[in-house]
């Protein structure tokens, strides 16, 4: 299996295919297990848009506070560099990411690095069979420590959790303009089960608010 995730990414030149990619007899190969400090998420969706378009809509990454959940300023730094800034009340954690392979139309994987945060991760975008629109695929690696602790208490959700909606937020905007809002509709008292549900997965976090 080849690693598009690297340790040093600097040490070599990333391959064409990652594990989120590499398909063996027609099937996904898993993704990584959760070990050595790391903690890993795979999601995949089908979106009603053309790989070109949704590439072109990932790669904006001056863009991304419009879909992923506080992002708050994203500032293109070099030809595949960014300076990302997230705010939640009054906490604020920064990060530079940068672009380790960039396929037009299909692919792009990057490394986020922070006092505070310390990722990696890619997405592919892959036709659909009958041209139904593109499946994406997300695999990212989160290296935890005290990244744990500070997205727990900053985002209100696990990191897995947060990249999952993160990618509902890009599907809705694709598709309808954009993202749906729950916040603020009547409902009755869930109980004890409901209201540990909306801690686990962090109800209350505000969706980004923009249209696109």
């Amino acid at each position: 299996m080849s690693h598009a995730l690297k340790e040093k990414p600097y040490a070599e030149e990333p391959p064409a295919a990652g594990p989120v990619g590499t398909i063996l007899d027609g099937r996904y190969l898993p993704k990584p297990q959760d070990k050595d400090g790391k903690l890993w998420v795979r999601t995949s969706v089908l979106i009603q848009a053309s790989p070109s378009d949704l590439y072109a809509m990932w790669r904006d990454v001056a863009a991304a506070s419009v879909w992923q959940e506080q992002i708050i300023h994203v500032v293109v730094t070099g030809e595949r560099t960014s300076h990302w800034v997230m705010k939640n009340h009054d906490k604020t954690i920064e990060w530079d990411s940068e672009i380790l392979a960039d396929e037009p139309g299909r692919r792009i994987a990057w490394q986020s690095v922070g006092e505070d945060f310390n990722s990696a991760g890619e997405v592919i975008f892959e036709g659909a069979h009958g041209d139904r629109g593109t499946i994406v695929t997300l695999l990212q690696e989160f290296r935890m420590g005290k990244l744990g602790s500070v997205l727990k208490a900053f985002a209100g959700r696990n990191p897995k959790q947060a990249a999952i909606e993160n990618l509902r937020h890009f599907k809705a905007l694709i598709e309808t303009g954009e993202i749906p809002r729950t916040e603020g509709q009547p409902h009755g008292d869930r109980g004890v089960s409901g209201k540990i549900k909306a801690s686990i997965y962090g109800e209350k976090v505000p969706i980004p608010t923009r249209s696109n």
